[in-house]
C-alpha cells in the first residue's frame, strides 16, 4: 500500500466534502470552495468525518495515483480550512512591491516598474518595511497549486543572483552564494 495514500482524510469542523458523479471530489469550507477530478480507477469513500481512497490494483499507475489523489484531497481541505501563505522577500537597494487591487506593482531594478496581475482567488499584501529591512509580499489563497504557481512566476520576474543575492526569494529560503573575483590572482 502507498504510505500516503492508505492514510485517512480528517475532515475538520465546517469542512464538507461529497463525490459528485465523474468522480469529481468537491471540498466546501470557511474560507471557499475547491472541487478535484479524481481519476476513475481510484475509489474515494466518506466515512463519517473521514475520507478514504482506495486502488484496485498494486500497478505502478495505480500506486502514484492513490498517494497523488490523497494528498490533493488533502491539501484542499487544508486549503478551505486554514488557507495557504506564502512570503517572498526583495532583496536590493530600491526594490520595492505596491499592491494595488489585485495588481502588483514591482521596482525591480528595470528602467521601467513591473506590473503583475493576480488571479481572483488569491490576495496579495504587502508588509510594513522597517528602516534596514527588505520589503516583504505576503499572499493568501486557499488553493495551493495556485498559489505556488504565482508565487514561482513572481520570482522569476527577478530571481535572486548567486554574488550579492539581490532579487525575489522566499523568506527564510537558502541561497547558494558564491565568491567573487580574487583580488590577487592574476
Amino acid at each position: 500500500m502507498s504510505r500516503i495514500g492508505k492514510l485517512p482524510v480528517h475532515l475538520p469542523a465546517g469542512v464538507t466534502v461529497e463525490v459528485l458523479p465523474g468522480n469529481v471530489v468537491k471540498v466546501k469550507g470557511p474560507k471557499g470552495e475547491l472541487s478535484q477530478k479524481v481519476d476513475s480507477d481510484i475509489t474515494v469513500t466518506l466515512e463519517g468525518n473521514e475520507v478514504k481512497l482506495t486502488r484496485p490494483t498494486d500497478l505502478p499507475r495505480h500506486r502514484s495515483l492513490h498517494g497523488l489523489y490523497r494528498a490533493l484531497i488533502n491539501n484542499m481541505v487544508v486549503g478551505v480550512s486554514e488557507g495557504y501563505e506564502i512570503r517572498q522577500e526583495l532583496v536590493g537597494v530600491g526594490y520595492r512591491v505596491e499592491v494595488k487591487g489585485q495588481t502588483l506593482e514591482f521596482a525591480l531594478g528595470f528602467s521601467h516598474d513591473v506590473h503583475f496581475m493576480l488571479p481572483a482567488e488569491i490576495k496579495a499584501e504587502a508588509a510594513e518595511v522597517k528602516k534596514g529591512q527588505n520589503p516583504v509580499l505576503i499572499l493568501r489563497s486557499n488553493d495551493k497549486q495556485l498559489i505556488g504557481q504565482v508565487a514561482a512566476k513572481i520570482r522569476s520576474l527577478r530571481k535572486p543572483e548567486p554574488y550579492k543575492g539581490k532579487g525575489i526569494k522566499f523568506v527564510g529560503e537558502q541561497l547558494r552564494r558564491k565568491a567573487g573575483k580574487s583580488a590577487g590572482a592574476k
